[in-house]
């Protein structure tokens, strides 16, 4: 797939990323259809898989259940090839299906200590605050220079906010270089902030572009692709056919608006 830069920042990431969140939590999501959590041979295939279909973004979070330790496991070797993403804020058990939030300054820099750790590596490529709802909460209590002091440590690339409410990616545009919004054709209510985001050079990453899977994906990427201010979108799946699939649709929908 085609390498674009991710805004005004310096990475240079494909169309179509792989939202991780599958690979380590199964409870309180919003899919249509339950599904059992992999085994370690199928995260590996997985993981391993989409790098070879030329997919370079990785979505993740400690949210995520199992799922950084799993990224750390299977591709530490391979982390030079793709871009990382992970997120602050939200910690979630997958026994107890309860998540956990704490946006304190103390609390976002143990996060993303504990995240290097899991993912096996020195820095991630963002690091975005993962709001409860509450977007502007989250923000104002120290979190946004916790991830800036990260920032200038090297621990992280990139910073932003992977929020829920146009009034809270409006604010984030004040400091973010990256924002992860939902959007698809059902819900279109981020069209204006996103606009603003590329007016100021702040990469835009589309979470639940298939509205967790209610959505055809030819037709919701073909939507998404049109898009001037859609730089990238992460799928959650399972299935490496099923990612093939998308890239496909992905690079249809691309030759078809060039």
């Amino acid at each position: 797939m085609r390498r674009r830069p991710l805004g005004d920042t310096d990475l240079l990431v494909t169309p179509l990323g792989l939202g991780a969140v599958k690979i380590g939590r199964n409870r309180k999501l919003r899919y249509p259809t339950a599904f059992e959590l992999p085994d370690d041979d199928a995260v590996a295939a997985l993981l391993h898989g989409t790098l070879d279909l030329g997919v370079n973004l990785i979505d993740t979070a400690p949210a995520y259940g199992r799922s950084e330790e799993l990224i750390g496991q299977h591709l530490a070797a391979r982390r030079d090839e793709f871009v990382l993403t992970t997120k602050a804020g939200e910690d979630f058990n997958n026994d107890t299906a309860v998540s956990r939030f704490d946006f304190s300054p103390a609390a976002i820099t143990a996060s993303v200590e504990r995240s290097l750790q899991r993912l096996r590596t020195g820095h991630v490529d963002a690091v975005l605050l993962h709001s409860d709802g509450d977007d502007e909460a989250a923000m104002n209590g120290g979190a946004v220079e916790a991830l800036q002091r990260l920032k200038e440590q090297g621990k992280t690339r990139c910073i932003g906010l992977s929020g829920k409410t146009v009034a809270g990616a409006e604010a984030a545009l004040a400091w973010a270089d990256v924002l992860m919004v939902e959007f698809h054709a059902d819900d279109t209510s981020h069209a204006h902030v996103m606009r603003q985001a590329r007016e100021r050079g702040i990469g835009v990453i589309v979470k639940k572009g298939l509205a967790a899977g209610h959505l055809r994906a030819e037709d919701a990427l073909a939507f998404l692709v049109r898009q001037d201010a859609v730089d990238r979108a992460v799928v959650g799946t399972l299935s490496l056919e099923h990612l093939r699939q998308n890239v496909a649709a992905a690079e249809a929908a691309l030759g078809a608006s060039a």
